[in-house]
């Protein structure tokens, strides 16, 4: 079971395929963090596999999996698109996006052929692909005076922060990245540390 404040995702690309009577159903898996990324993919997958008759695919964003779409691209209603998305769904899998490319052999297989093709072609990415658990992480810049840095990075260690962004003047300034199941642990610490102030700036 997984936690609450964790999601699955994919480390790297991946690659799987499919093949059936004559017709050559190539899936590749990226993971992705925003749906502007996905038009990029999708773009320069169109251009390299120029010659292919599909570019079906399927993406899932967001820790709980809320934003999707699934893509038949030409192929008959809920055979392509749906499938992959199927794939993504029943490995709890987000910020994902698999596309298919398929070459047509010649013979037609049929809508439970393809959602077969589409399905088998999309879960061999996956099988290939490195699926990892990452941590929800709240954002906060904190602000404090020089003399509170010693305090500020004893906190950072001892907790395990993420340091994105430092700043180290007369005035101080921190942003980390807060995992969500510890963040009321650690904002109570920096509220007991003289000068330290922390502000929420996202979650992701």
């Amino acid at each position: 079971m997984l936690e609450s404040d964790t999601f699955q995702t994919i480390k790297n690309p991946a690659e799987g395929i499919y093949k059936e009577k004559g017709s050559k159903f190539i899936a590749l898996a990226f993971p992705i963090t925003s749906e502007d990324e996905v038009k990029g993919i999708i773009q320069s997958l169109r251009k390299q596999y120029h010659d292919a008759r599909h570019h079906c695919y399927a993406y899932v964003l967001g820790f709980e999996g809320e934003v999707w779409r699934a893509n038949d691209d030409g192929e008959p209603s809920s055979t392509a698109g749906k499938p992959i998305h199927g794939q993504l769904i029943s490995r709890n899998i987000t910020n994902t996006l698999v596309v298919v490319i398929r070459y047509f052999g010649g013979t037609k297989l049929g809508v439970s052929g393809l959602i077969n093709a589409y399905k088998s072609a999309a879960s061999d990415a996956l099988n290939n692909a490195d699926i990892i658990t990452k941590t929800i992480n709240d954002s906060y810049k904190v602000n404090f005076a020089y003399p509170a840095l010693n305090d500020v990075m004893k906190l950072v260690k001892d907790e395990d922060l993420i340091i994105k962004e430092q700043h180290f003047d007369n005035n101080c300034s921190v942003v980390l990245g807060i995992r969500q199941s510890k963040v009321a642990f650690v904002l109570d610490k920096i509220n007991k540390i003289d000068s330290a102030m922390a502000e929420y700036i996202n979650t992701e």
